[in-house]
């Protein structure tokens, strides 16, 4: 990792906000289980959790944990202050194996090991964070051709999910809800950096909020986050901590599973004929003399 103090500070902000957002997904599951049974689930629609204290002590940790990490942001760079937000599923899972008293299995141990090894080798290759002067060098990366294609398609597949998906299986599949959040949050990221930039120049004595790009960056984070709310709820009352965090370490060994055998396929490809007999050659073809 490049040697520089705004790195090493992102990096302590990034690792309190996981422990932060950690505890809060049980403090949280604790407090809309007990909604739950003095009222309409949140998966089924209800809204009855906002009347319950531990969910907003869930709701003010995760506040903290959100600060914590959009101050990261400020200081290092989103290849490294976004993945580690998967140390959070780590504190969750030992939180509710001792609190909620959820075994985690086996594959969740290794999910987790996993997540750290790659949270390890991401902050060794940490590159040093780009110095930005103002929010409209933001926009100006924010509105190149490529983004604004994926901006574009992101919000049309979340609104798809919400209007139809949702409807059809989204009570009984919580990858729906997982995959708005995830469309969503790719939107947050860009947003939540500019809008950090902006605080810390402003800080440091170059107001940004007199420009309309920063205000609109701003409300996406906004939207974002209130979208990005409400579907991870719907998903928590139905899973548990454990279960949950299980479920996404599973996805990172897939993902890992996956690029491992990717390499290993190539690697045997490369290296199919090491070690083999060649291949014998036809023999030539017989030569018919003619005598004159």
């Amino acid at each position: 990792m490049v040697a520089s103090l705004d790195n090493v500070r992102g990096l302590t902000l990034a690792m309190s906000s996981s422990a932060f957002i950690g505890s809060s997904f049980v403090i949280k599951k604790i407090g809309l289980k007990k909604a739950g049974d003095s009222g309409v689930r949140a998966g089924s629609g209800g809204h009855s959790y906002l009347y319950e204290p531990l969910w907003w002590l869930g709701m003010i940790t995760m506040i903290l944990g959100e600060v914590a990490n959009f101050a990261a942001y400020a200081f290092a760079p989103a290849i490294l202050v976004t993945p580690l937000g998967a140390l959070s599923i780590i504190f969750s899972a030992v939180l509710a194996h001792f609190i909620l008293k959820e075994r985690l299995h086996m594959f969740g141990i290794v999910g987790c090991i996993l997540c750290v090894v790659g949270s390890v080798g991401i902050v060794l290759h940490a590159p040093k964070e780009r110095k930005i002067d103002s929010v409209g060098e933001i926009w100006h990366l924010a509105t190149q051709p490529g983004f604004i294609v994926y901006s574009c398609l992101a919000v049309v597949g979340a609104l798809f999910l919400i209007f139809w998906a949702v409807k059809r299986s989204g009570h009984r599949k919580m990858l729906v809800y997982i995959a708005i959040c995830s469309l969503m949050g790719s939107l947050t990221v860009i947003s939540v950096k500019a809008v950090a930039i902006a605080l810390k120049l402003s800080f440091s004595g170059s107001n940004q909020f007199i420009y309309i790009q920063t205000w609109f960056f701003i409300s996406v984070v906004f939207v974002c986050c209130l979208v990005q709310l409400n579907y991870l709820n719907k998903d928590w009352v139905s899973q548990s901590a454990t279960q949950i965090a299980t479920q996404l370490c599973g996805f990172v060994t897939i993902v890992a599973g996956t690029f491992l055998l990717h390499k290993t396929n190539t690697s045997n490809t490369d290296s199919r004929h090491v070690g083999s007999a060649p291949t014998p050659s036809p023999p030539p073809p017989p030569q018919i003399c003619i005598e004159e």
